[in-house]
């Protein structure tokens, strides 16, 4: 399998200073689920009107993210229930500068997603709540009671993130994702994979959206976190899940429901 960083050296490249017009933490979110067969092809279309994000040297960053929710799981529940407005808290470590973040992310009944997040020091990210400036952030944002949270599922993987030449719109796509149950011991990955999210600040014509749907790959909603605790939890009613297990499953060719 090509490495993630040969696919994207034909890109021209943009530095971190300069992705910082193209932020959008107030956006709307559009997934979409490929393979990693598929990635060559889809990159080679974007090449010349996408520039990659490139940090000391490095066009693929890894990631590291802990999930955290109530004993019951009631972030989970909340997408298991179809609710439109939902929440999330997690932490995440962005492995090539060592920057780490505590955020909330917020989701609305009009599909827009807002994002409030506090710089942490990467050893906190496990233990959040025991910190009082985060423990205040948290309270004044999450609608959860703090004292219940706990850490949930961890989360690995790689991204490329590209940029559109106008500047609108942002692609991140992961790849080799991995989870961890602290819980249940329990791991999983899913190689073959790929993750895409377009990000935008509003519904506009893509020509992202024009290459996915010449390769008749549609949007597809999925939560990395709810994925990795249907796969690393058995406990986990997943009844409004089975038909995206199945799914990716076929996708992927895995065995991820019986």
């Amino acid at each position: 399998m090509q490495d993630l960083e040969d696919l994207v050296k034909g890109f021209q490249s943009i530095s971190l200073e300069e992705m910082n017009s193209v932020k959008l933490m107030n956006r709307i979110d559009t997934k979409f689920l490929a393979t990693r067969e598929q990635l060559p092809a889809i990159l080679a279309q974007l090449e010349n009107c996408y520039f990659v994000q490139e940090l000391q040297g490095s066009r693929v960053a890894r990631y590291l993210t802990q999930y955290f929710d109530t004993p019951d799981l009631q972030m989970f529940v909340a997408h298991q229930d179809g609710k439109l407005t939902r929440q999330k808290l997690r932490t995440r470590i962005y492995c090539l500068t060592n920057d780490a973040f505590c955020e909330i992310k917020n989701k609305n009944n009009k599909k827009r997603t807002k994002k409030k997040r506090i710089p942490i020091h990467p050893e906190q990210c496990l233990h959040i709540l025991d910190f009082e400036e985060i423990r205040e952030f948290v309270s004044a944002k999450l609608h959860y009671d703090i004292s219940t949270l706990v850490p949930q599922v961890h989360n690995e993987f790689e991204r490329i993130t590209l940029v559109n030449f106008g500047k609108t719109e942002r692609l991140t796509i992961d790849a080799n994702i991995q989870f961890t149950n602290p819980y249940t011991h329990q791991d999983a990955q899913i190689p073959e994979l790929v993750i895409i999210e377009l990000k935008q600040d509003g519904n506009h014509p893509s020509f992202f959206k024009k290459v996915l749907a010449d390769m008749r790959i549609r949007p597809y909603r999925i939560s990395k976190y709810c994925l990795g605790t249907m796969l690393t939890n058995p406990n986990v009613r997943i009844n409004r899940f089975k038909k995206k297990l199945r799914y990716i499953g076929r996708l992927t060719h895995r065995k991820l429901i019986s």
